[in-house]
């Protein structure tokens, strides 16, 4: 009888911990930090070079207003890259503004937005 016992502990406490394990791990559903959409598809354009700044810009409005109605964050460089691609079209207060909406939403990107901004002076 003794070594029945010790034979369904032996295979009850590795089936309890698995089970305990994998219930641990279920139903977890991992929230985003920033809303990539329209960001990525946007930057691989950029690229390969197919779509004009202007168009490029469009539609990085587009997805920021996206990004907006879902009561996301943007992604890390989204307001850069927008910014240069508004410097590209000459629209100086714009880039500006984008840079500066990066510098404010990433500090650590603040030294790289300080020498884009310094280009504009």
């Amino acid at each position: 009888m003794l070594k029945r016992t010790n034979m369904l502990t032996g295979i009850a406490l590795p089936v309890a911990a698995a089970c305990a394990l994998l219930s641990g791990c279920a139903n977890t559903k991992s929230v985003s930090l920033y809303q990539w959409d329209g960001y990525q598809p946007q930057v691989y354009e950029y690229f390969k070079g197919q779509k004009s700044p202007l168009e490029q810009i469009d539609a990085l409005e587009k997805a920021r207003q996206q990004i907006l109605a879902k009561g996301a964050s943007a992604p890390p460089g989204f307001h850069a890259h927008l910014g240069m691609l508004y410097a590209t079209v000459g629209k100086d207060q714009e880039a500006k503004q984008e840079l500066l909406a990066e510098k404010q939403s990433f500090p650590e990107s603040s030294t790289y937005m300080d020498f884009l901004l310094s280009k504009f002076q």
